[in-house]
Parts: structure tokens; sequence; C-alpha cells
């Protein structure tokens, strides 16, 4: 693919925001965000570059310029206004009718505005679309407790959590309430009523929006995000009076998953918490997005694990070690680990052995590993040519 041309005399002229958005689509297929930063033409991520769009006259962004945009995206949303005055910083949702939506931050770097628009895809992928592990499918059946989904920014949580949500809509008459920063995919009723909550435009944070839900008779709870002890005492409640929460955390893996979790409340009260963790969870899902072979979209790397006698017990006493084990040893129960799903990737052709490696959780024994498996291979040529 080549890069637009950054000459100003050859810049496509828009005249509002909407077209420039559009406009900044048609570059590629995979762009991933958009960006707006003073003394810098309009950008577009794709992969892991940036590539500079022309749109006159939004050559070169002025400070004016990124103000203006962000005003018009921010439109009348006075608690996502208030935030950025009070906190440098807000989230907003934002639509293109028939084109797309976005998650827009919008934030204060040296005095003026800069933004990043993340692209949402229109239409609610699934767990096969996603390349997610088939066992995920038996998540939609669950009737109680908390699903987690983490990873890192930009791997995917959002996208899993629709797939699973709109997997329940398919498959059940439930009532399930989102509480989300900002809305992302919209989800039609299908079996189940959904009512989605924007957190600031429908309500001013996730403890209140989730000890209001409990008052509302929703078989189904999504919180967007766990990120503070009071979310998270909420959602354990929801968990232990019959509820089935979905959420997600911002960590590397499974193990870091719950020892965030568990770093919410002080030392004193821990095992206690970790116990009530071990009891009310059903399953984590930890994933990370690895640069396909030849530059080929990204592949995604899936850590599972799944409520058993001993995982609850690896959980509740805080043993990684015993949870890593039980996780390596639970196929039959749908668990898996990175470095195992890591490596079949690499046996597949589908990533390189040194994406593996910067990917892996342990990259010396992966390492190792794929040496193996290479000296085996170089072996059986031998072989067969003899």
């Amino acid at each position: 693919m080549s890069k637009p041309s950054t000459s100003a005399g050859t810049a496509a002229r828009i005249a509002s925001v909407p077209e420039l958005l559009a406009h900044m689509l048609r570059v590629s297929p995979q762009v991933s965000d958009l960006i707006f930063s003073p003394g810098r033409p309009p950008q577009v991520q794709v992969r892991r570059g940036l590539i500079p769009v022309e749109a006159a006259p939004f050559t070169i962004l002025s400070a004016d310029d990124t103000r203006r945009l962000a005003s018009e995206l921010l439109g009348n949303n006075k608690n996502a206004i208030s935030a950025l005055r009070e906190h440098g910083a807000c989230d907003v949702s934002y639509g293109l009718p028939g084109v797309a939506r976005f998650r827009v931050n919008v934030f204060i770097q040296r005095g003026s505005c800069a933004v990043i628009m993340r692209v949402i895809p229109t239409g609610i992928p699934s767990f096969e679309a996603l390349g997610l592990p088939t066992q995920l499918a038996s998540l939609a059946h669950l009737q109680d407790g908390i699903v987690l989904v983490s990873g890192g920014a930009g791997s995917g949580k959002s996208s899993t959590l629709a797939a699973l949500l709109d997997s329940i809509n398919d498959q059940h008459s439930y009532h399930v309430i989102t509480i989300e920063d900002p809305i992302e995919f919209l989800h039609n009723h299908k079996r189940c009523t959904i009512h989605q909550r924007e957190l600031h435009s429908d309500t001013p944070s996730f403890a209140l929006a989730l000890r209001s839900a409990l008052r509302q008779a929703p078989n189904v709870i999504l919180v967007g995000d766990i990120r503070d002890r009071e979310t998270l005492d909420i959602v354990l409640e929801a968990a232990e009076t019959g509820h089935l929460v979905l959420s997600s955390v911002h960590a590397a893996d499974i193990a870091k998953t719950l020892g965030r979790l568990v770093s919410y409340y002080p030392l004193v009260e821990q095992p206690a918490e970790r116990a009530r963790i071990a009891r009310c969870f059903r399953a984590v899902v930890c994933q990370r997005l690895l640069p396909g072979k030849n530059g080929e979209g990204r592949v995604p790397a899936v850590e599972i694990l799944k409520s058993t006698p001993q995982t609850r017990d690896a959980v509740e006493f805080g043993d990684p070690a015993h949870l890593h084990e039980t996780m390596q040893n639970g196929a039959t129960a749908g668990m898996q680990i990175f470095d195992d799903e890591i490596l079949r990737l690499v046996r597949q052709g589908l990533v390189t052995a040194e994406v593996a490696t910067q990917f892996a959780s342990h990259p010396v024994q992966l390492r190792e590993q794929l040496e193996r498996d290479s000296a085996g291979s170089d072996s059986a040529a031998s072989a067969a040519h003899s």
C-alpha cells in the first residue's frame, strides 16, 4: 500500500468533520485509529505505522483546528467537557451513520487539544471471526458468576466481550444491562432485551450504575472495566446474588489479572477477598494480538482459566505457580496457557519465531523449544534424503 502524498496542493478538499473522518477511513481497510495533533497532518494508524492523510483545509493542524474538532466530537456532553477541564482527558463515543463508530479520547497536551479516535466495527464480530478458541462459546451458557477478559491496550478485550454478549443475545431470553465508557458496539434486541448505559452521559460512575442495575432485574450485567475497589465490591456482590457479570481488566496475563483485583484491597483484607474471588469467578480469558507472518494482520494468542476445584484453590491461596501448572494440564476443562498457544501459532506458520519470543511469557524456554523443533525438522529432512 502506498502512502498518501503529503503535498498540500493535491489534498482532497474536505468541507466538514464527518467528511474528513470518512476520507481518512478510505486510506486502508486496516485503519485502527485516527490521530489529530497540533503541528501534524491528520494521521491514520495502519498496523504499527502512522500514515499522514491529505485533507485540505486540514493539512497541518493548528491548535485551533484540534480544539474545534474536539468541540464538535464532544457536542453537548457536559460531563465529558467537565472531565476534560478537570482531569485533562475524557472519553466519548461518536458515530458516522452507515460508515463507522469510534471510541474518542480527547486530552490536553502542552496546553492544546489532541484527539485519538479508535475505529469500532459497525457489526459485532463472532468468536470465529476474531480467531478465538472454540471453547469460549460455552461461556454464553453460564448462569452466574464473573467472566473476565483481560489483556493490554489494543488486545481486543472489547471485541471479545461484544462477541460473548452477542452469543448470549442469540441463545437466551435475558435482561442485559451494560455500563460502558464509552459505548462501543451497539447491541440490538434479539432474544435478549439489552439496555446500554454510557459513563458520563447516562450515569456519573460505574459504581452508581452498578448499584442501580442490581435493582433493575438483570440476568446479565456487563461492566466495561473494573478500575477500583468500589466497582469490584459491587461486581462480587452481583455475582454472589445470582447474576452473570462480564467485565475486563487491563493486565498482561491471568496471574496478573487476579493479582490486580486483589491489590485493590489492603493486605489484611486480601486473604478473604481472594477466597471471595475464587468462589465467584467462572472464567478468565487473557489475550495478546501478535503480528501475523508476512505482515498479514494480527493473530490472537489466548490464555484461558476455568473454575475447577483445583484452580479455585490456587486462586484462593494466591499460588501463581500452582495456577499455571493447573492451567497447563487443564486442556480437558478448556484451559490453555500463552506459551503453548504461541508455540502452536509458530508450528502452524501463522507467526514467526522472532515474534513468538517477543510475546511469550517465558521467552527463553520458548526459544529453546523452537530450536528443538527446528533440529527435529532438520533430522527428519536428512533421514528422508538418505
